[in-house]
């Protein structure tokens, strides 16, 4: 082997693979910042279409800038006659995820800027795959159903926008607030498994559409965006057992099973984005009438912490508090990507405006070298 090679632990862990000014995360004291600016205050006093202004432009925005965002992403609410003809056309047992994946990757073919890379295409790009994302997600669920698309009302938020094209209802203020929480706290976080996809498609020059895709695809992925479909399947059998939940989840546990919504690679502390969603939980289930998601919810983590010293992670309040907004729970890790697509649009922008091509090394671990190539009849 090169002694020019780091040789790194398994799952890159602990390796920093690029430089980059758009998320920080500090696991020892549990601090989550877009451009610096704590999740906790975002949470607290912005909107979502705000936090997207910050990601994609690296300040806050005045407001005539976030009016002229606004705007735009109303403006971009729109999807191509041949998009919904995709969705009409997906089988009804299609995983949304795997229609989103798909519908994203031919939104290139319609995108008007699909062979323009430079920054402000890129940018522009960023704001259309933002709006898009949420109609294909909203779409979608109600073509699989058998009703007809809900058409999106340029006067409300992105929030209440995806729920009343979700539920052909508007949306009460508790649950646009809620969601609009929830998008915040989803943005970004670093370099994790789907952002770091989207920007190593991006880092071969690829296009903008081609790195989402991608993102899309490490998103899917049970380890990474489906850990609140599992934690609800957890609140529903508790729930429909009539099940003491403590009880539920020592037997789990005696089966050697990993319960979901539990411990994070990064934070050692509890992750911050949870203790918005454990609120917004609380807050959702007494002002829907259905604050049993929440009291479950709150039994488990109080057991899981006292007997295994781990901390919820983002994924362990958010499946209550999506499915207290009436969202089915395979559209979780969609709606994740609703979020998400701003941070994976905000690296994307990033790596190709200082770019190089990513291409790690391998610890090689096979046969010595050299071994020969030897005929069929002396194997």
């Amino acid at each position: 082997m090169s002694s020019t090679i780091t040789h790194a632990p398994k799952g890159l862990e602990g390796i920093v693979a690029t430089t980059s000014s758009i998320c920080y995360i500090d696991g020892e004291q549990g601090v989550l910042a877009y451009r610096g600016i704590d999740i906790h205050e975002l949470a607290d006093h912005s909107n979502f279409e705000e936090t997207c202004y910050l990601l994609w432009n690296g300040k806050l925005p005045t407001n005539d800038e976030l009016g002229k965002l606004k705007v735009q992403l109303a403006s971009e609410r729109k999807l191509d006659p041949a998009i919904i003809s995709l969705l009409r056309n997906a089988p009804r047992q299609a995983l949304p995820m795997d229609v989103l994946r798909t519908a994203v990757s031919a939104l290139s073919f319609y995108d008007p800027e699909e062979k323009n890379n430079d920054h402000q295409a890129n940018v522009n790009k960023a704001i259309r795959l933002t709006s898009q994302i949420a109609m294909i997600v909203a779409a979608y669920d109600r073509i699989r159903k058998g009703l007809e698309v809900v058409a999106p009302d340029p006067k409300l938020s992105h929030a209440a926008n995806f729920l009343l094209m979700l539920t052909g209802k508007q949306p009460s203020s508790t649950a646009e607030k809620a969601l609009d929480i929830a998008l915040i706290l989803h943005a970004d976080h670093e370099l994790n498994a789907s952002t770091f996809a989207a920007r190593v498609t991006a880092a071969t020059l690829s296009d903008m559409h081609s790195a989402v895709t991608s993102a899309i695809g490490a998103l899917k992925g049970p380890l990474h965006g489906g850990a609140n479909e599992a934690v609800f399947r957890i609140l529903e059998s508790v729930d429909k057992s009539g099940s003491d939940p403590v009880d539920y989840i020592k037997g789990m546990l005696a089966q050697k099973k990993k319960v979901p919504g539990f411990g994070h690679r990064v934070y050692h502390t509890e992750d911050p984005r949870a203790t918005h969603l454990r609120k917004m939980s609380q807050d959702l289930g007494q002002a829907s009438g259905q604050i049993k998601w929440f009291q479950i919810s709150q039994k488990i983590e109080k057991f899981v912490n006292a007997d295994k010293k781990l901390n919820a992670n983002v994924d362990f309040y958010s499946a209550s508090t999506y499915h207290t907004l009436g969202i089915d729970v395979d559209l979780f890790t969609p709606i994740f990507a609703v979020s998400r697509v701003s941070g994976w649009t905000a690296h994307v922008i990033e790596q190709l405006d200082d770019n190089r091509l990513i291409r790690p090394r391998a610890d090689y671990v096979g046969p010595a070298y050299p071994q020969h190539w030897t005929p069929p009849s002396q194997r």
